[in-house]
This record gives structure tokens, sequence and C-alpha cells, in this order.
């Protein structure tokens, strides 16, 4: 979806007119349902007349321009579409557009760009930010991958003079990767010309605008599917922008702490969805495949064991990659390149536990200061809001500290895009303005909601059956995975032995609506998967799943049932610890509990990619899910 779709022509009369930046400032407003940036309307004044210009003299005004076009289950706008017929087939033709305003470029490193005017952090290389578009693009679109060369990208820095921003040039091009410059505006017009033929005629724009629009997207490649293929078959995720940053930021510290003895602390920060599990595998992948010593490490024992089980499906070796934030508690210094941290806020105070050794507990330190000492690059991917049990304390604050008290410098990346839950920002903002994590009060999903984000759907059920019908239906007409996931509010039993084998028990129970838990670690029953797998196997459907097996994963359509330790009481959330059947959540001091729910339930709402239900058995919470869903 685009904020503003017209003719070049069209939108040229409106720039000459001095309102088109008015237009797309005003779209933004109510699609987005948020205001943005003076910078960026000046982008748009200053930027988008060249351009239109440009097309107008290449006899491409009756191509159709899709202007700011959200990419598929992704938050990310490209500056502009280009929709036309190819001069040479008279098929549909789409040529994306980046236009930077840039007139001088500092320094090149790889992939990385530093400009003075945007401060002291690197930005993507404006080439690898269209390519990765294309790419994103096509991945994500069916028809697109079935005729990937009908999809061209350029960047156009309309300000530059080719002598200021002669290393950009030394970038590699190809179709999904050009470079024009106000110096190259003849050979900018000749490029387009190639691929958008002047005598295409405007209905023929037209109906390519339209295909383009009315594509089916599939959801973007699950984490887990690609896995395998990303350690064994040398498949990349696509990156985009800060992830791209951050994968770049680890590559350069890596090679800086070979040649000049360095150390550097490379903190990568996003909410849920954002990319950081993305950026986890592709740099596995990468290092190991330069023969750098790399391993990945959570604390998640069922987000580690899925991994190990996807990915070395075929080649057990792989397997080893994989490993947890206890294991390095008798490892030497700088045993490591790089140590890839990923769901780092469960990082916990200690490694030990009741299987350490008695001579090892003699001189184990501090979890984050031994993931630090282990590897030249230690890389933090991490949600601060993620933060669901008692002793864990991987944080921004905690990181630093440790890592500047061992001498390391610190490196920290924020990404700001969402790529599960469709790519939508608003429903990441709906769930922290519902759960009380922001201070902005409560928001309607229907008031909150665009058009741009009409990919994904909230709803609410007045029952856990009503939800169980919902996503089974979803599964049915829409395909996809479907889970359902609740506070932990009911008793965990062992499986019981029945004249059949082991079975698990009933333990969620509403009214009259029974359903297991997932099951225990090590308590393997027969036709339900193990817990570490629920979230990745089709038999997981079944049971309901908690935090400790939800956590890490993502799935199509999620169900969330707010159990009774977190109620709606006169317009408050009341945290009720009486209600919590998690033994180490029950110990946490007061001053933390009410955040940790929170935290949870959050964990819990953000794992669907394509929608959500939520259910509360009380009746005044209910209540207000239902005016919040609607």
């Amino acid at each position: 979806m685009a904020l503003v779709r017209r003719s070049a022509g069209e939108l040229l009369d409106d720039a000459k007119a001095d309102r088109l930046h008015l237009l797309l400032n005003e779209q933004a407003r109510f699609q987005l349902d948020s205001r943005v940036g003076m910078s960026e309307v000046r982008s748009w004044k200053r930027s988008l007349p060249v351009l239109l210009a440009d097309l107008a003299d290449a006899g491409l005004g009756h191509v159709e321009v899709l202007l700011e076009h959200k990419l598929p289950h992704s938050s990310r706008r490209v500056d502009a579409v280009l929709c036309g017929t190819h001069p040479k087939t008279g098929e549909p033709s789409y040529v994306l557009v980046e236009l930077k305003q840039w007139s001088h470029v500092e320094e090149v490193l790889g992939d990385l760009v530093r400009i003075s005017a945007y401060g002291p952090n690197p930005l993507l290389h404006p080439v690898e930010q269209v390519r990765g578009y294309c790419q994103y693009l096509v991945d994500s679109t069916p028809a697109l991958a079935a005729r990937p060369d009908s999809v061209y990208g350029i960047t156009y820095l309309h300000n530059a003079r080719n002598s200021d921003v002669s290393t950009l040039r030394d970038q590699a091009l190809d179709e999904y990767g050009r470079l024009f410059t106000l110096d190259d505006r003849g050979k900018l017009v000749e490029h387009l010309q190639a691929r958008l033929d002047p005598t295409g005629g405007r209905d023929a724009a037209c109906n390519a605008a339209d295909e383009f629009l009315d594509f089916h997207h599939a959801p973007s490649k699950p984490l887990l599917d690609l896995a395998a293929k990303e350690i064994q078959e040398r498949e990349q995720f696509v990156l985009l922008d800060e992830q791209k940053v951050a994968f770049e930021a680890v590559m350069q510290a890596v090679r800086n702490a070979r040649a000049a003895n360095t150390r550097t602390v490379v903190v990568v920060l996003g909410g849920p969805g954002s990319g950081k599990s993305a950026i986890a595998l592709n740099l596995v992948g990468e290092l190991a495949r330069k023969g750098r010593a790399v391993h990945h490490a959570t604390g998640s024992s069922a987000f580690t064991r899925t991994l190990r089980k996807i990915a070395g499906s075929r080649n057990a070796r792989a397997q080893g990659l994989f490993k947890y934030f206890n294991n390095y508690v008798e490892s030497n210094p700088r045993e490591l390149d790089a140590l890839v941290c990923d769901e780092a806020h469960r990082i916990r105070e200690t490694s030990v536990n009741r299987f350490t050794k008695k001579e090892v507990r003699a001189y184990a330190g501090r979890q984050i200061n031994e993931l630090i000492d282990v590897a030249s690059v230690p890389v933090f991917l991490l949600d601060e809001h993620q933060i669901v049990r008692p002793g864990e304390m991987g944080s921004l604050e905690e990181i630093t500290t440790a890592a500047k008290t061992q001498g390391c410098a610190v490196e920290v990346v924020r990404l700001e895009g969402q790529f599960r839950c469709g790519g939508s920002v608003a429903f990441d903002t709906w769930v922290s303005r519902l759960l009380g994590l922001e201070q902005t009060p409560p928001t309607a999903w229907t008031q909150l909601a665009s058009s741009v984000d009409d990919e994904f759907v909230v709803t609410s059920a007045a029952s856990p059956q009503e939800m169980e019908a919902w996503l089974r239906t979803q599964q049915s007409e829409h395909g996809g995975t479907a889970r359902i996931a609740a506070g932990y509010c009911w008793p965990w039993s062992d499986p019981i032995k029945t004249d059949h084998g082991k079975r698990l028990v009933d333990d969620v129970v509403i009214d009259d609506w029974k359903r297991p838990w997932n099951a225990k670690p090590d308590k393997r029953v027969p036709d339900a998967p193990e817990s570490y797998f629920w979230a990745s196997d089709e038999r997981g459907f079944g049971q309901v799943g908690c935090i400790y097996t939800a956590q890490g994963f993502e799935y199509d359509w999620a169900g969330v049932i707010i159990g009774p330790d977190l109620v709606r009481r006169d317009g408050q959330w009341v945290a009720r610890r009486e209600y919590s059947y998690d033994p180490a959540v029950r110990k946490a001091e007061e001053i933390h509990f009410a955040g940790l729910i929170r935290n949870t339930y959050k964990v819990l709402l953000t794992r669907g990619m394509r929608g959500v239900c939520v259910y509360s058995p009380d009746s005044e919470t209910q209540e207000f899910l239902d005016h919040m869903a609607r």
C-alpha cells in the first residue's frame, strides 16, 4: 500500500503547485495514524520534484508512481515504485527508487557509510538499501519470484556530484542496485527508458500498478524453516536497513579484532519481530563460512534445541554451533572470534546451577562476564521488554557496564522495523498501550490500525472454544500454523499412565473447556511434541503453550488466554500473585512482579505473523479486551 498513487505527470503538477508534500503528510496522518517528522516532509518537498521532472523529460509522464510504498509484512517504505511496461517484452515492469539528498560522503566501510550531517552512527550504503528492498519484495511475492527480472532498483543522489561521492561507486552493481547522481542525469533517463516503455501508454501503466498492488504476498519466511538452509546451504535472509547495519557492524568488528587486536561488544536492540534472530543466523552462517570460530547462544532450551534439530537435521556438525549462555563457565578468554547471544534479555546473574561441578562453582563469576570474556566480539541481541523471570538481567545498562569494565568498546544498533505481526507497527504500539508498557492510554485496534496494516488481524473471543474455532478457521481458509498460549495460571502436571500409555493431563480448565499444557521437558508423550518443539511441530495445536515454549518463536495465528494473574479493575491492570503457578515468578519482589507478568503477555501477544485472538476468563477483563480488539 502506498501513501499516494498517481501518474508521474499528475504528481509533477502537484509538486509544482507546492502541494505534493502536504498531500503526503495528510495521507501519512490518515493511513499511519501518526505525524511524520519535518525532516521527512522536507525530503519529499526537495527530492520528489527532481525525480518527477526527470520522468517527464524521459517521456515517462504516463508511468504510474506509488509514493512511500510499504513493503509486504514489513514497516519499511520504498520512496517510490515506478510502474509501467518493459519496452522489449511489453510485460509489467517495476523500478524501486530510493532518493537521497546527500551531497558528500566522508567514509565508506564495506556496506556502511559515514556522513557528518547524520552524526557518528554509520548508515547503510544506498545501493545496498535499495537492493535489499528489491530482494525482499521478490522473496515475499510469489508472482515476482517467478519473474524476478521484472523488478529493478535505483538510488538517486540528486544533489551529489560524482567527485564528492566517488567512494560510493566501488559498490558492486546489478539490476537491483544502481547508483545515479546529479552528474548522471542523462544516464538515469536512458536507464529508465530501457526498463519503462515511453510509448507504453497510460492504461498499460495503470494495469501494471493494479497488478502490483493486488499481488498475493506470502508471509516472510519463518525463522526456523530457513535455519537449515542458512547453515547448510548458505542461503541468507534478506536484511534491510538497520538489520544490515547491525550485521556489517559485527563483521567489521571481527575484522578489526583480528587485524588490530581490538575487542568490541555489539548490542542490537529491537522489539518483537524486528529481525534480531535473522541477524543472528546471518552472522553465524557468514562467520562460519569464513572459517571464524563462532557460536550461537541463547538462554532458552526450547529455542536452542529447535535450532539444533532443524539446522542440524542433515549435518550433525552444525548442531555444535548452538550453545547455551551457561556453557562458558570453564572457557578461556577469547576462545571465539564471535559469540552471537540471541534473546540476550535472558542472561542471568550466574551460570551456576544444580548440575555445576563443585570445583567449577568455586571460581564461577557473573554470566555476563563469561559471555564477554570468551569472544573477541560478543554480540548481544535483546528486547528489554521480554524479561519474564526473576534473575533475568540482560539489559543495555548491564551489558555496557560489564563491557567497559573489561576494557571493551561498545557499539549499539537499534532496530526500528517490524517483520512479525504482518509488519504492523500499529499492532506493536497497540500491544504496548494495551498492557500499559507506555504512557499513552490503551487504544481500540480499529482506531489505531490503518489500511496499510489490514494484513494483520486482531479479534477477541467470548470463550476458549470460540478462540479455538477461530484459529481452526484461519488455518483452513488462509493456511499457516496456529497455537494457543496462556499465562501460567494453572497447574502443570506430569503425564499420567493409562492402559494405552502415557497421556497429558487437561490442566488448563475454563468452565467446560479443557486442554493440556505442552509436554514437560524430558517427559515424552505419544502423539505430542517435546516441549522444545511445541511451537514448530504441527502436533502442538492440541496443547496450550506457555511463555517458556513460545518465547523466541513465531506462528501465523496466535490465540492468547490472558489468565487471572492479570486483570482489569477500575480502568487499571492489576497483577495478582496468588493466581500465578510459575514458581520462579511468584518469588519475584513486589516491585518487579507486575512488570514480569506484563512482559509475559507482550511476548505471547506478539508471536503471531498474521493475526491474534485474545480472551480472558475474567468478565471485566474480557469486556475490556472486546472493546480494545474491535
